[in-house]
């Protein structure tokens, strides 16, 4: 449902919030799913970070682990010909490394064209969907039973207002981001009464990123809110703080605004 969530007044992350979690972390690279790799890790979590961009991902690590924080893993990983196979093997590996996931952030996703449906490239709509929804709902699938295995997981689906709303020439992404907003409100309430597993989902709304340029590229990017300046409610979210927390549609700027 969507409601409104706003931080508990005052609320600060503490250095340990994270510590001893194990947190995946898809399109870790760059953009926000780089600065969630730097804010998660910082406050203790250790960290599985996953892009097809190996060097983007090796210059993540290099920073954590200059920075002192937990050595995270890499798993570089194309998701647009990842196979279900390709999600099974990841699973097992971290069933065996880790024994449990405490957190899923699903942040990776392709922009593809804003084009009118009626010019939709039949290939590039299939590819689109594969990243942006398939893959989600594969990759959760296969960590299930590690979610399960935590005494209190939390799975983040970043989405986006065109998601909730759909807009003029958005395409594959917009439907790609309404379906991933059916697959949380599903999964949330399959796993609610029954699970310690809660599912949100969490526009982060205007970002500095590559995505957001290349959808808007006359906009005045120093206007936007740069990929850290969004991290504090995926943080909250990522952390015990939001138990009980399930089935919602979040935004960052109303998790940030000051209770009244």
């Amino acid at each position: 449902m969507t409601a409104t969530l706003t931080l508990p007044d005052g609320w600060q992350p503490a250095p340990d919030l994270l510590a001893g979690r194990v947190i995946l972390l898809t399109g870790a690279a760059n953009g926000i799913g780089r600065a969630l790799a730097d804010a998660l890790a910082a406050h203790g979590a250790t960290l599985i970070l996953l892009d097809r961009d190996l060097h983007g991902l090796e210059q993540a690590y290099d920073a954590i682990v200059a920075a002192g924080h937990p050595e995270p893993v890499l798993h570089p990983l194309d998701l647009q010909g990842a196979t279900p196979e390709d999600y099974q093997v990841l699973a097992r590996a971290l069933e065996e490394q880790f024994g449990r996931l405490d957190g899923l952030v699903h942040n990776a996703a392709s922009l593809a064209a804003l084009v009118p449906l009626i010019h939709y490239e039949t290939e590039l709509w299939l590819q689109t969907l594969q990243i942006n929804l398939n893959a989600p709902f594969l990759l959760t699938l296969a960590c299930l039973p590690l979610l399960q295995a935590s005494s209190d997981a939390s799975v983040i689906f970043v989405s986006d207002a065109v998601g909730r709303r759909g807009k003029a020439y958005w395409g594959a992404y917009g439907v790609s981001k309404a379906g991933l907003e059916g697959l949380m409100q599903i999964l949330a309430d399959e796993l609610e009464s029954n699970t310690r597993v809660r599912v949100n989902s969490i526009d982060p709304g205007a970002v500095r990123t590559h995505l957001r340029t290349i959808a808007y590229p006359a906009e005045d990017a120093t206007r936007l809110a740069a990929p850290a300046d969004v991290v504090l409610p995926f943080l909250f979210l990522c952390s015990a703080h939001s138990k009980g927390i399930t089935g919602r549609q979040l935004t960052v700027a109303e998790m940030l605004r000051s209770p009244r």
